[in-house]
């Protein structure tokens, strides 16, 4: 079996789309895997600035406005077309509802059911998202999952019914797939930030206490990998660490770290002086279907592999020992974070992370 890749240069800014995380942030996390990982990041990101549930209103202005003073609502919207219904931050606030559109609310992706009402997780921006009241509502304390049968279908479809998903069998709302890895990461995060702080949380359907069933982390893991991170989540991520509670998610930081814990195949390609391209390689971000250019690079190579986060070879190509040379894309390449990954005579000579948009 092919081993799994560890991604070391998620702290790199290669342009102004990628995370602003802070130097060092995550160096006492290098190298772990499994609950030594979940346990390092619980203490990186543990001991946040708390808000409270009215500052909550107040955040969505920058955490979830669409630029235009509406909420980005992931239980109405409707990517690259019309929803049925929009609302105005400030304006259009919870309320009473009796049924879609009427205003929207504060939703945690993690039920305060599920932490029993803790007051941390009650007000953690990282899983709180404004929603529609009502699909709010009706979503109620269900887990996320995967409809087999629709008891009831949204206007933006998502939906509620019986789970599909192996493992589980109980009604569970599914959103829509634009959407999923955001809902999945948010979930991780929870699993991670209040680890061992839980002795008072509730199980559910997903989860016992802050560890996510066994059921969960399958569907989350194939959520997270299908909807990789987006603009939208990076920016929530930056702002919710520099203006609210400077701690931030982990899996929007580093999207292998959710492989890292909970994926058992998961196991780290690992060679000592393996330098960084991003003098060497570009465009980066590069559209479906483009062109990679590599320039005056030092060393030479034979393959090139682009790998997706789990550590699949998605492409791979040979070339002859050269230091220029141009890899092209398949248009069927889906847009996604990748590794780039070097090789020369079956070592790894340069890795580098590689966005397509």
């Amino acid at each position: 079996m092919m081993k799994r890749l560890l991604f070391l240069l998620f702290a790199v800014a290669l342009s102004a789309s990628v995370i602003a995380q802070p130097a060092h942030y995550y160096d006492a996390a290098q190298g772990l895997t499994g609950e030594p990982l979940r346990q390092a990041l619980h203490d990186i990101i543990k001991g946040h600035d708390k808000l409270t549930y009215a500052q909550l209103w107040y955040a969505f202005w920058s955490t979830d406005n669409k630029g235009n003073g509406i909420v980005w609502d992931m239980y109405s919207d409707v990517p690259g077309g019309t929803p049925a219904y929009e609302y105005e931050l400030g304006v259009d606030q919870c309320g009473n509802y009796h049924g879609e559109g009427d205003c929207y609310n504060r939703e945690h992706s993690w039920p305060q059911s599920w932490f029993n009402n803790d007051g941390t997780a009650r007000t953690d921006l990282h899983h709180i998202f404004p929603t529609d009241g009502w699909v709010n509502g009706q979503r109620d304390n269900f887990p996320y999952g995967e409809v087999g049968s629709a008891s009831y279908t949204f206007t933006n479809g998502a939906k509620l019914g019986a789970c599909k998903t192996p493992g589980y069998t109980g009604k569970v709302y599914e959103p829509i797939d634009e959407y999923k890895g955001d809902l999945a990461r948010a979930l991780m995060y929870m699993s991670v930030r209040y680890y061992h702080e839980d002795d008072d949380w509730d199980s559910s359907g997903m989860t016992e206490k802050s560890d996510l069933k066994p059921w969960a982390i399958a569907l989350l893991l194939r959520w997270h990998e299908a909807d990789p991170v987006s603009q939208k989540e990076i920016d929530r991520n930056n702002v919710i660490y520099e203006d609210y509670q400077s701690n931030r998610n982990p899996f929007v930081d580093h999207p292998d770290f959710a492989f890292r814990i909970w994926d058992p195949n998961w196991s780290d390609y690992c060679v000592d002086g393996v330098d960084a391209l991003q003098d060497y390689v570009y465009p980066n971000p590069v559209h479906q279907g483009g062109e990679i250019h590599f320039l005056r690079m030092n060393w030479p190579v034979d393959k090139v592999l682009v790998c997706d986060l789990s550590g699949r070879a998605m492409l791979q190509m040979c070339v002859t020992n050269e230091t220029d040379f141009t890899l092209s894309l398949p248009e069927n390449l889906q847009r996604g974070f990748y590794t780039l990954l070097l090789q020369k005579e079956g070592r790894a000579v340069g890795h580098l992370k590689l966005i397509v948009k």
